[in-house]
């Protein structure tokens, strides 16, 4: 849009709404509109409007084969307060120091 449409439709408008506006007065905030034009108006989401689906975690069972049996050998070994908080993880004492381990499956290597 030129800004010659510009002044007159801010003009109009102006009119139409009760207040009119002098050519000069028009003029200026055509010259501000413009320069706003080439402004980026980032504006975050809400996400509060979206409900989120649950989803289902999946329990890995071989992770939680192996630290059962990591379990067995720790309680073999006297370690006090033996638990798994997770299939992934497991927490316990050994002397006067608290311990945790997190097993991770690694993906297999792109070819």
């Amino acid at each position: 849009m030129t800004k010659e449409k510009l002044i007159n439709q801010i003009m109009k408008e102006a009119e139409k709404e009760g207040e009119p506006v002098t050519r000069e007065e028009a003029e200026e905030m055509a010259e501000m509109e413009i320069k706003a034009g080439g402004i980026k108006n980032y504006v975050q989401e809400d996400t509060d409007t979206k409900p989120r689906k649950q989803r289902e975690r999946k329990v890995d069972e071989e992770k939680q084969r192996i630290l059962k049996d990591v379990k067995c050998l720790l309680e073999g070994l006297k370690a006090e307060n033996v638990q798994m908080t997770t299939e992934t993880e497991l927490s316990f004492l050994f002397g006067l120091n608290s311990y945790s381990l997190k097993l991770i499956k690694h993906r297999p290597p792109k070819k």
